[in-house]
């Protein structure tokens, strides 16, 4: 079965987008980025621009980094619509989520470890480099004896039991037409963790169908998780965004621009300093005719900078079309 989604056309009638950030570090030249294209394109389609706060991780998560990231916009005047929300704040929504699915026994508990896994596809010969996603042999898929409710038991994981022939088709505003056979590059993946943590998969997927989101502008880095979201929208009943992802800031060696790597943050001790942090991330993202900026203010340059937006997507259309 393929499923196809067309971004051509917004399945809502009002732009709603988001930006949302994991309070385990604060932002960097590579989050920046992804903050202004996330704004811009909500600014230049006069819609509503989201702040999400990705805080399920406890263990990585640093205290008080959350209102941290929180100032770096503002001083950046990448200024929310609406009040921010935090996902620890909405557990229950997940909750209800893995009932549902548990109804419709399309998720199954599974015991196996990340070294189980590997094991057993290296005996059948099916072990993937180490930088490419193992796909899950299903190895529990069969086993569960299915209850009247979800069992409250958090020592298991939980996957989702993918249909059979999932290729997912969908348009990226920024890389074109994208396609992926879930069953053969991911598996069935997991929604909630052994240690009881909801996976990003199925936080984000509920929480962009709770805040009405249509448009979905965040780093390539996940691209390859879209179309297991659009998938599990799929199955959950919601609407699927339109997908925009956009270049990684690499270090000097290539790879992405990351906490993980202990990235710089942003300077914004001044005006100056932020117009110059602002001026990078906008040199990025293509935009190459915004000056120095040291003669205006934050609002005046951010205003010069949707513009110059409004025409790159523009020419981007042309160029895919």
């Amino acid at each position: 079965m393929i499923l196809a989604v067309s971004s051509l056309k917004p399945p809502h009638p009002r732009y709603r987008g988001r930006f949302a950030p994991s309070p385990t570090g604060p932002l960097h030249a590579g989050s920046l980025a992804s903050a202004l294209g996330s704004w811009l394109d909500a600014r230049a389609n006069q819609g509503t621009w989201l702040v999400r706060i990705e805080d399920l991780d406890v263990p990585r998560c640093i205290t008080g980094m959350d209102q941290h990231i929180l100032a770096q916009l503002q001083a950046c005047g990448l200024i929310w619509d609406e009040e921010v929300i935090w996902q620890s704040n909405q557990l229950k929504a997940y909750q209800s989520a893995l009932e549902m699915l548990y109804s419709d026994r399309q998720i199954y508990p599974c015991t196996c470890s990340r070294q189980q896994i590997t094991s057993l596809l290296s005996a059948q010969g099916k072990l993937r480099a180490r930088n490419q996603e193992q796909v899950y042999p299903g190895t529990c898929r069969n086993g569960h004896v299915w209850q009247a409710r979800l069992p409250s038991s958090s020592a298991l994981a939980w996957r989702l039991a993918l249909k059979p022939d999932q290729e997912i088709h969908f348009a990226d505003a920024e890389f074109g037409p994208q396609k992926q056979d879930l069953n053969g590059d991911v598996g069935d993946f997991v929604l909630r963790r052994a240690d009881g943590i909801v996976a990003y998969q199925l936080a984000v997927v509920v929480d962009d169908a709770q805040q009405g989101i249509t448009h979905i502008v965040r780093g390539a880095d996940l691209l390859s998780n879209t179309a297991r979201q659009i998938y599990l929208q799929s199955v959950l009943g919601y609407p699927t965004p339109q997908y925009r992802h956009l270049p990684l800031v690499l270090d000097p060696h290539g790879e992405k621009l990351s906490k993980q790597t202990q990235a710089t943050q942003i300077n914004t001790a001044n005006n100056a300093a932020v117009l110059e942090a602002l001026q990078a991330a906008a040199l990025h993202l293509g935009l190459s005719e915004m000056g120095d900026g040291q003669d205006q203010t934050i609002a005046e340059w951010l205003l010069r900078a949707t513009h110059a937006w409004t025409d790159r997507t523009k020419q981007l259309g042309r160029t895919q079309n």
